[in-house]
């Protein structure tokens, strides 16, 4: 007789091995770190001469939205911190500032001796991944603080990405939970977890008040979708966008970013197809404000842009039928869907390929939805905490936990 195992044990065991060979390689991984340490006599690297009370690392110029109010604030109160990019064209280093030193530092291989070797107060990041790659703790520095770019679910990280954290800054309270519930089964030590808010949104939302909305009157559609093979350009092709041209409205397509670069030949395709005229637009520029200020509503599939969308705009989604695979994730231990899954179940709308002939009118009854708008509501209460606060809530965190640790 064959041994039946029910899906949940099934996934639950998967998860479960996933783990085990994930601890081995990253225990393996350390150990010859430690061996390399020892044949070479103990120098890991020469340590930086002076310390620094604060830096801010970026591996990339794009979490410069999530730092520059941050270091707008400790310029305005006169206290120096350094700021760290793996980005040659990082928009940080062409600010004019006296207490803020930026600093290009390498890609993530060379960053990660810098970093290695960094003597410092207080190290605040958006990369997860703190001694799981080439990115380990320094010796001379003395707190490590990992900040969440997104209202997204917490346990959303590969495994382990936030373990060697001492802190935590979440954009919402429901993060915190999430957090908690992986450190118990994971059996760790609280962590300090802090919730400040999320600078990127309230960027937009200032931006969203002050700057005119740019458009002519007319009912605009914005597809968004990331990128790879099941996002909405790779699943749908042509026929997403037939199915948008149809319907008589404007219609903005923004790619991500990314697939004009790994999905070249696609791209290239469908640009060339369906050219620009008065009625379709196609958005490349590197600031996505325009964009979604201009649309009245957005049809995505798991991009992080839906929760901006949504919690600064208060505007309606339809998303793509897509499914998330989380074996490589935290959230693998706990056998539950990420809160993404079940959070757009409430506050969009569901596009499958065979749904395509009647979107207009999917588009037209979910923009007249006060359920939806209600649920919208509901949603922003968890996601996101401190609205336009956020930057004075974390250099507030990190000065007042440099002076306690100074003690």
């Amino acid at each position: 007789m064959l041994l039946y195992i029910d899906p949940g044990t099934g996934s639950m065991m998967f998860a479960v091995a996933m783990g085990l060979v994930t601890t081995v390689y990253f225990f393996a991984q350390k150990l010859l770190i430690w061996l390399k340490i020892w044949l070479s006599g103990g120098k890991s690297g020469v340590v930086e001469k002076k310390r620094i009370p604060y830096v801010i690392f970026s591996d990339d110029k794009r979490y410069w939205e999530m730092f520059r109010s941050v270091c707008d604030l400790f310029e305005s109160r006169e206290t120096e911190i350094v700021y760290w990019t793996c980005s040659k064209d990082d928009p940080a280093l062409d600010m004019d500032y006296k207490y803020v030193k930026t600093e290009y530092i390498g890609n993530i291989n060379a960053a990660s001796v810098r970093l290695n070797r960094m003597n410092a107060g207080i190290c605040i990041a958006t990369t997860p991944g703190l001694d799981v790659y080439q990115w380990k703790r320094s010796r001379d520095t003395g707190w490590y603080v990992h900040l969440i770019h997104g209202a997204g679910d917490a346990r959303g990280y590969k495994m382990f990405g936030l373990n060697s954290f001492d802190a935590v800054l979440t954009a919402g309270e429901r993060q915190v939970g999430e957090l908690r519930q992986m450190e118990k089964i994971w059996n760790e030590a609280a962590k300090e977890i802090v919730v400040v808010g999320e600078p990127h949104i309230d960027n937009l939302l200032a931006r969203s008040r002050n700057e005119k909305r740019d458009d002519d009157g007319e009912f605009t559609i914005l597809l968004a979708p990331s990128w790879g093979k099941n996002a909405i350009l790779s699943r749908f092709g042509e026929k997403i966008i037939d199915a948008l041209t149809a319907t008589g409205y404007n219609v903005i397509i923004r790619p991500h970013p990314q697939s004009i670069t790994s999905e070249k030949a696609m791209m290239d395709a469908l640009m060339n197809k369906y050219q620009e005229n008065d009625k379709l637009h196609w958005n490349l520029d590197n600031d996505n404000f325009d964009a979604l200020n201009r649309s009245d509503i957005m049809i995505s599939d798991f991009s992080s842009i839906i929760w901006d969308y949504m919690l600064v705009f208060d505007r309606p989604v339809i998303y793509a039928d897509v499914e998330f695979d989380n074996s490589q994730y935290d959230i693998a231990w706990t056998g539950e869907e990420r809160w993404e899954v079940g959070a757009l179940k409430k506050t969009g709308v569901k596009l499958r390929e065979e749904d395509l002939p009647e979107l207009k009118s999917m588009i037209d009854n979910l923009v007249s939805s006060k359920e939806i708008a209600d649920e919208r509501a509901k949603m922003k209460k968890t996601a996101w905490a401190n609205e336009g606060k956020s930057a004075e809530m974390i250099a507030d965190y990190m000065m007042k936990t440099y002076e306690r640790l100074s003690v």
